[in-house]
């Protein structure tokens, strides 16, 4: 085994580390993915030749985003709905959305480099390889890994990027991409919270790291250049030159699978549905009046507070009564939820226009832009109707014990 390194940066430059492995060399480029400066290089040095492949720090589906970018025209919300990945859209765009005022503020689109990557590499006729792991997968470890009060602080940290107005200056990018600066970034946000950020990015470090490794045993190409963020450049660097997992398809497997829930928080809404059914009997072996009382208190409490919710969206008001309606009852029901039932009341009510889904990514880099575009607006009035719901249940359960023990 044979592993030769360098690393170099020239002053106008992004960062690079050569790794060499029996025989395939990998040309580690680090970029900032709102950067000009980045988008110019890749392009110079793709042109220059002398690569056989051009890998790039991009999923299929963030590829495809960028090969086509009017693909979001073409989402089926209502099946991203009922599916339960409104959560997850919702979290990417906004995401998405601090990257994309970052790249309005420099007059660079997110991702250029990336872009110029997969344009350029189709222009020399260079094979152009896919090597991050899907973002949604990425997402969904993240959230799964996190005990509860560390998913309250990411999803919070979500919601921040929302509403930051921070200026960024273009020197500023280039900094980062420099190293120093992401660096102690990461190792600030490790030491706050190691589960989060293992895979946001230690695992992907190793998956790019292992995918790599499989287009290297497949001989087709020997000099990779790999274009990533500078922030996994040394990361990805460290693994390509220890020994690589012994069944590299083996480690991009296991890196995929998204752990399951914990068994508790499984049975947690049944044992809540129990609690309550019980509740409402015991009310009612006691007195017809206290059992009516009781269920008017789940009515009113959780109706009120999905409707509420349904209303903070600014969703039609049909969709407002539907809430009010259909909360009380799919809490009931664990397999159902308020947010589908309201989400799809307002898909039929105010059914979303090409330009919604063409605009998205552009209107969710504003706060008002997630209420003015339905697409958004919908995706919202499911989130809000669901937490309304959620917090009805636990007010009104507890609403009930209260008059069982009162």
């Amino acid at each position: 085994m044979h592993t030769d390194t360098a690393t170099t940066a020239a002053p106008d430059t992004g960062p690079r580390h050569l790794v060499t492995r029996e025989g395939t060399e990998f040309t580690l480029l680090g970029t900032a993915h709102v950067s000009r400066h980045s988008a110019a290089e890749v392009r110079q040095l793709i042109a220059e030749g002398g690569y056989d492949a051009v890998a790039i720090e991009l999923c299929e589906s963030r590829a495809a985003a960028i090969r086509d970018p009017d693909a979001l025209a073409n989402m089926d919300l209502f099946r991203v709905i009922r599916e339960g990945k409104a959560g997850m859209v919702a979290a990417s765009l906004a995401l998405g959305a601090y990257q994309q005022r970052l790249a309005e503020q420099l007059g660079i689109e997110p991702g250029a480099e990336m872009r110029d990557a997969i344009s350029s590499a189709e222009k020399a006729g260079v094979p152009v390889m896919l090597i991050d792991r899907d973002i949604g997968t990425t997402l969904r470890r993240m959230y799964r890994g996190a005990p509860w009060w560390q998913r309250l602080g990411l999803l919070s940290g979500i919601l921040a990027s929302l509403f930051s107005r921070d200026q960024i200056t273009e020197q500023d990018i280039e900094r980062l991409k420099q190293g120093d600066m992401l660096e102690s970034t990461f190792a600030e946000f490790a030491s706050r919270s190691r589960v989060l950020y293992r895979p946001l990015i230690e695992e992907r470090d190793r998956y790019m790291a292992a995918r790599l490794e499989q287009e290297r045993l497949r001989g087709q190409a020997r000099r990779i250049l790999v274009v990533i963020g500078a922030g996994h450049l040394k990361g990805l660097a460290r693994h390509l030159e220890e020994t690589p997992p012994t069944d590299a398809g083996a480690e991009v497997r296991a890196l995929d699978t998204v752990p399951p829930g914990s068994r508790f928080m499984q049975w947690l809404p049944w044992l809540v549905v129990a609690a309550i059914l019980g509740g409402f009997a015991a009310g009612f072996w006691r007195s017809t009046d206290l059992g009516q009382q009781m269920v008017i208190d789940w009515v009113l409490i959780n109706g009120t507070l999905s409707a509420a919710g349904a209303a903070a969206a600014l969703a039609h008001p049909l969709t407002v009564v539907a809430a009010f309606v259909a909360a009380p009852l799919t809490s009931l029901n664990p397999t159902i939820g308020a947010g589908l039932v309201v989400a799809t009341v307002e898909l039929w009510l105010r059914r979303p226009h090409v330009r919604d889904f063409s605009n998205l990514r552009r209107d969710v880099a504003r706060l008002g832009g997630w209420w003015r575009n339905r697409v958004s607006r919908t995706l919202l009035v499911f989130l809000f109707a669901t937490l309304g719901s959620a917090a009805g249940t636990y007010i009104a359960g507890f609403r009930i014990f209260e008059r069982l023990v009162g």
